[in-house]
């Protein structure tokens, strides 16, 4: 990837997906989409490209071939559904190329406690050892990295003991990486120092940028000075809609809205990447660009 700066990231699959009249409340959650309407997948990477995100991120977040095959799919359907997941907003970028404007693809890596579909990824400390993170993890992100994206998302990471299995499974993924915790008040969601997490993330040499993701959009700026202090790499941001994540009801409560001209702040602090998180729409994405746009007054 190369060009100016910031690049542009996109925003929620899964609020974009209900904005299309997709139910969600399946334990798969956008999973479910990306195998039973793969065609809402792509217009929602379309919706997004179209508004200036230059980066797609590719609906598996919370898909994993154990949690398809408890669905009952066979392993080899289960895997094939991973890669297609990256096959889809590739399909996407490409249908758009004709416009010239560089695009890319980023598969989703999120963390053990998405698949769990209990609130957990919000929490982390999960009470398993690292050697099954390490069982979770190293399959979903081989098989992903063999699809070809053009490069790696680990995202809503909260916890530095996740992040470690993480990061020493990395350094055999030869493609360009953000890493973003789930983070407040500094601190991770499990409640470790940001200090300690943005050294842990920004170690393998293919990390581009740590920084933080579904966090209150108050808190970025903070952030992402931390972690450029600390990680001595870019940062990258992309924060939620605002509002509480209610696990048993599975849905957000509070009214969503994210002032876009903040983001002017977190790339002069030296975000490379920006974008939104759950809440946060196209047309968000559109006052994103238009308030990062040099022109603007």
């Amino acid at each position: 990837m190369s060009g100016p700066e910031p690049v542009i990231l996109d925003g929620g699959m899964s609020n974009a997906l209900e904005g299309l009249g997709h139910d969600l409340s399946d334990p798969l959650w956008t999973a479910r989409v990306l195998r039973d309407a793969p065609e809402a997948v792509a217009e929602v990477h379309r919706r997004y490209y179209r508004a200036g995100a230059q980066v797609a991120t590719a609906a598996s977040y919370q898909a994993s071939v154990p949690g398809f095959i408890d669905q009952g799919l066979l392993p080899a359907e289960a895997s094939a559904l991973l890669i297609r997941s990256i096959e889809v907003a590739r399909e996407v970028r490409d249908e758009l190329a004709v416009d010239g404007v560089d695009r890319w693809v980023a598969a989703s890596i999120g963390p053990y406690g998405a698949v769990l579909a209990d609130g957990s990824e919000y929490r982390g400390r999960y009470g398993v050892t690292a050697a099954r993170l390490r069982d979770f993890h190293g399959p979903r992100l081989e098989l992903l990295a063999s699809a070809g994206p053009d490069l790696i998302a680990v995202e809503t990471i909260p916890d530095i003991d996740e992040a470690e299995v993480l990061v020493d499974l990395l350094y055999d993924i030869d493609l360009p990486t953000w890493f973003s915790f789930s983070a407040r008040d500094g601190r991770t969601a499990a409640g470790q120092p940001l200090t300690d997490a943005f050294a842990t993330a920004a170690a393998p040499t293919t990390v581009v940028a740590v920084g933080v993701n579904c966090c209150p959009a108050d808190q970025v700026l903070d952030a992402v000075r931390l972690a450029v202090e600390v990680g001595k790499k870019k940062a990258v941001a992309y924060p939620n809609g605002g509002g509480e994540w209610d696990a048993r009801a599975r849905a957000w409560v509070g009214t969503p809205g994210v002032d876009a001209d903040l983001a002017r702040s977190w790339a002069d602090a030296g975000a490379a990447y920006l974008g939104g998180c759950c809440r946060v729409g196209p047309a968000d994405i559109e006052r994103l660009v238009a308030a990062l746009d040099p022109r603007a007054p």
